[in-house]
């Protein structure tokens, strides 16, 4: 363990593997078990079911990105028990995570179902698919997407409800009245410097109604 001052608090860090289990018991067997190579069909339909899903991917150097993706639900493709296919729908160009894929293919799938408090973790190697038949299956609303992102599933398992229902995500009652948090122009506006609030909310409601797909 290192202790350090932050921001005026003194910390105690964790350095290695061992000093973190240190802290926490031994994981019950259950937790270790319910890992799988494949999806069996209960992961299957939980995809099916889900219309989001985060993915998390890293460059060689270290930086690490997460990215939502979303859409109807059953929008990421099962092709078989060991193979995902996510359609990349219209963004911001950035190409984080495709750019992350090219150098360092492994990536992290946290999938969520409304209602559902569980989640389901996918880990495995991506590949960026560039064209073929199956591409065009996946067109929605007259655009077909432009790569799709395979995932070749290493591990699957279903995670316990605990995080969402601490946070009550899916509740009503923890719902945030919209006037508590400014609109994205204005972030923007205040981010970046030199442009016009209602011009950018202009450009994003716009965008958000005619550049989904």
């Amino acid at each position: 363990m290192k202790t350090e001052t932050v921001c005026g608090y003194e910390l105690s860090f964790a350095e290695t593997e061992s000093d973190v289990r240190s802290l926490y018991g031994t994981p019950s067997d259950l937790s270790q078990k319910k890992s799988l190579r494949q999806l069996d069909r209960h992961c299957r339909r939980f995809i099916e079911l889900s219309p989001y899903v985060c993915i998390g991917t890293s460059s060689p150097e270290g930086p690490a990105d997460i990215s939502p993706r979303g859409d109807a639900p059953g929008f990421v493709r099962v092709l078989d028990a060991h193979t995902l296919l996510i359609p990349d729908r219209l963004g911001n160009n950035r190409l984080d995570t495709l750019s992350n894929v090219t150098a360092n293919p492994y990536v992290g799938l946290l999938f969520m179902v409304p209602g559902i408090d569980e989640t389901l973790r996918v880990n495995g190697r991506g590949r960026i698919v560039t064209g073929g038949k199956l591409l065009e299956e996946m067109t929605a609303n007259n655009k077909t997407p432009t790569t799709a992102l395979m995932v070749e599933v290493a591990e699957a398992f279903l995670q316990c409800a605990k995080a969402l229902k601490r946070s009550k995500l899916w509740s009503d009652s923890a719902r945030v009245a919209r006037d508590a948090y400014p609109t994205l122009g204005k972030i923007l506006a205040d981010q970046i410097g030199g442009y016009n609030v209602e011009d950018l909310d202009c450009r994003i409601d716009t965008a958000y109604r005619e550049k989904l797909y």
